[in-house]
């Protein structure tokens, strides 16, 4: 077994998955045909036969295989060359469609873990949204018309919340403000937009007044570009790296989930695998504790959103 600190730490967390006992031991290895051998585990209290849920449990493909698809997909590799590169590679091959399977799964399970976390951030949010046009799964709906809504820290430049929504009415932009409220409790104090109206309320009623300083407890920084007030740079420049990918999609497909799932893994994507020319980092290395020492930083962000769970 590997020695690093995120095995070890999620050895020491490991419990039967049946009467969550802590009391376990090895017991024998499992061979498989493309995974390897792995290891297998008995509960002394109930007697309980498991191997541990690494984020791979049943996978039938290598999970280095696995995240070097999502990788080279965000990367802006089609699933399709994705699937051809493949080909040449390793023996047992992929369909397409299975790799897309990969990339909202993964996306769907490193997000929920991201989004859970406390960020350290600078004074000002700025929040904005960007027009998508998604294809149904059934010919006759047509082309729909969806909303990306987003949100960066100035200082680190950490995509702090979104969402792919059919709207951007005031539900989905105080879903959104509320994980920006959450997140960064305690250090913003700005929040920026462009000047759509709907934000105007919602931005106050999301932060709340402050009766004994007779204010609200944010500061709503409106920039109306028509006006020659200037642009959101950091957020432009945000929107720009993600049409940069998005744009040879020639719109979603499918669902409203699957849009999003693809969205979230590309704020992964942006947050903690791509360094920041600004920066000089990734995002993550600013606005976190977390310390990502393997090189292969998709594979450690999936253990580390199992760690969750146990």
């Amino acid at each position: 077994m590997k020695s690093n600190n995120v095995k070890e730490n999620k050895y020491k967390n490991l419990c039967c998955p049946k009467c969550k006992s802590k009391l376990v031991k090895k017991n024998g290895r499992r061979k498989t045909e493309n995974r390897g051998l792995i290891q297998r585990y008995q509960c002394e209290k109930c007697n309980y036969r498991f191997t541990y849920d690494d984020g791979f449990f049943r996978m039938r493909n290598n999970p280095k295989k696995i995240t070097c698809a999502i990788d080279l997909f965000y990367r802006g590799t089609s699933t399709r060359k994705v699937q051809e590169h493949f080909q040449s590679f390793y023996p047992h091959n992929s369909h397409n469609s299975t790799i897309y399977r990969w990339i909202i799964k993964y996306s769907s399970m490193i997000s929920s873990y991201t989004d859970s976390l406390k960020l350290k951030v600078g004074k000002e949010i700025q929040v904005d949204e960007m027009e998508y046009h998604r294809r149904q799964e059934h010919k006759k709906k047509g082309v729909v018309k969806d909303w990306f809504i987003d949100s960066i820290d100035c200082q680190t430049r950490y995509m702090v919340a979104s969402k792919y929504a059919k709207k951007r009415e005031k539900i989905e932009l105080k879903e959104v403000l509320a994980k920006v409220k959450y997140k960064t409790e305690g250090y913003v104090t700005t929040i920026t937009t462009d000047g759509y109206t709907a934000y105007e309320n919602v931005v106050k009623k999301t932060w709340g007044y402050n009766n004994k300083q007779g204010k609200y407890k944010i500061a709503h920084n409106k920039v109306i570009a028509s006006r020659g007030e200037g642009f959101n740079l950091f957020i432009e420049r945000l929107h720009n790296s993600i049409r940069e990918r998005t744009k040879i999609f020639r719109g979603f497909h499918g669902t409203i989930e699957s849009a999003h799932a693809i969205m979230k893994g590309y704020g992964v994507f942006y947050n903690f695998i791509r360094k920041h020319q600004a920066i000089n980092c990734c995002p993550y290395e600013l606005a976190t504790n977390i310390k990502l020492k393997e090189s292969n930083k998709w594979l450690e962000l999936i253990w580390l959103s199992r760690l969750q769970n146990y």
